[in-house]
C-alpha cells in the first residue's frame, strides 16, 4: 500500500497511467462499453463508478488542453446526471468539455492508451480524459 494514493488506484492501474506520455487517453468506461472489443489495455474495475474512478485519476493525471473531457452524447442529446458528475470529477463543465457522438467515441476509444472498465451501470457514463505534461501547471 501507499500513502496518499486513492485506493481505487490499483498497481496496474497506476503502472499503466505512468506509461501514458503526453496527451495520450485513457477511458474510463461504464459496465456497458465494449472495452474489451476496442481496448489493447482494459483494467477491469468492478464494484466502481466512472466518476469515483475518474476523481481517482484526476489525482495523479494532470489533464491536457482544452478540452481536456471527451464525453459520449447522450440519445436526446441531454446532459445526464452521471455526465455532470463526471465533469465534477474532472474538474470541467459544459464549457470545457467536449460531448462526441457514440460511434465516433468507440473510434476514439480504440486509439486510447487504456480503458479502464468499472460497474458504472448508468448508460452514457463514459469519460476520456487526456495526460497533459506532469509537474508543469496547466
Amino acid at each position: 500500500m501507499l500513502e496518499g494514493i486513492d485506493p481505487l488506484l490499483t498497481g496496474e492501474l497506476l503502472l499503466h497511467l505512468d506509461r501514458m506520455g503526453h496527451s495520450d487517453a485513457v477511458v474510463v468506461a461504464d459496465a456497458h462499453f465494449p472495452a474489451w472489443a476496442l481496448g489493447r489495455h482494459v483494467i477491469d474495475l468492478p464494484g466502481t463508478s466512472t466518476p469515483a474512478v475518474l476523481a481517482a485519476i484526476c489525482t495523479v493525471l494532470p489533464l491536457d488542453d482544452e478540452p481536456g473531457l471527451d464525453l459520449m452524447t447522450s440519445a436526446d442529446g441531454t446532459v445526464l446526471d452521471v455526465q455532470q458528475q463526471l465533469m465534477t470529477a474532472a474538474g470541467t463543465n459544459v464549457d470545457t468539455t467536449r460531448f462526441v457522438e457514440r460511434f465516433e467515441y468507440y473510434a476514439q476509444a480504440k486509439e486510447a492508451f487504456i480503458i479502464v472498465r468499472t460497474g458504472e451501470t448508468r448508460t452514457y457514463g463514459n469519460a476520456t480524459v487526456r495526460k497533459g505534461v506532469v509537474g508543469h501547471p496547466s
